[in-house]
This record gives structure tokens, sequence and C-alpha cells, in this order.
């Protein structure tokens, strides 16, 4: 990314943002309901449910967090992406559901591929200028 380019120093930090958000605030949710939280992902089929949404919130508030800021940007947005990728395949596998839920697990499947987009682009282009790591 060219660092001397405002419009593109911007455009990352609102980007950074924009996708974050979503993250921090999933995390934040889901300490403040963790039993039913863990109570959903057993109900999926998830072993050791209790400690998978530990994880979870470090990865989605932990990770969220890091991207705002734009400290380790990189490693962050490479840890989401990898964290959607069995989230999206378990919670909307719209090939596995009833015909009335299928469309709307169909687009959560698509809208969390491209958020995986945008995580690539922050792995291949860095946080941009307006972060902590200035990439």
């Amino acid at each position: 990314m060219n660092n001397d380019n405002p419009l593109q120093n911007i455009s990352a930090l609102v980007g950074r943002i924009l996708l974050a958000s979503l993250f921090v605030l999933s995390g934040f949710n889901k300490i403040t309901g963790f039993a039913g939280t863990a109570g959903y992902m057993a109900s999926k089929g998830l072993p050791m449910a209790e400690v998978l949404l530990v994880l979870t919130i470090l990865v989605e508030l932990g990770g969220g967090l890091m991207l705002i800021l734009g400290y380790r940007a990189r490693m962050a947005a490479l840890a989401i992406f990898l964290f959607i990728i069995p989230v999206t395949l378990v919670f909307h596998n719209f090939w596995a559901v009833p015909a009335a839920e299928a469309q709307m697990q169909m687009i959560q499947f698509m809208k969390n591929l491209a958020i995986m987009g945008g995580m690539l682009c922050i792995v291949a282009f860095g946080a941009g200028r307006y972060s902590i790591d200035r990439e």
C-alpha cells in the first residue's frame, strides 16, 4: 500500500473499523450471553462448547480490537479468516437445513465469504498508515 495516498489511508482505516466492529460486538455479546451461546454451540454438536466459546471470544473481541487499532493487523486478519472457515461450515450449512431456512443460511454463508475476502485484503496490504503498525 502506498502510505502517501490519503484516500488509501482513510479507506484502510474505515474498512478495518467496519470489518472489526462486527467481531467486537459479537465477542462482547458472547461474553454477556455466555451460557446461551455455549448451549447453542453444544446443540450444533461442538464438543467442549465452553472452551471453544472462550477461544471464540478471544478471536472475535481480541482480533477485532487489534484490527481497529491496526496492531498486528495482518496476524489478526489471518486469525479471523481461519476462524471463519469452520464457523461458516458448521453454523451456515445451507445445504443441510430445511428448505425454509436454506436461503437465510446461504445469505449468511455468502456474507462470511465476503468478510473473508476483506480479511485477506488486510493480510495482503496491511493496516495502512493510520494504525499502530503503520504499514
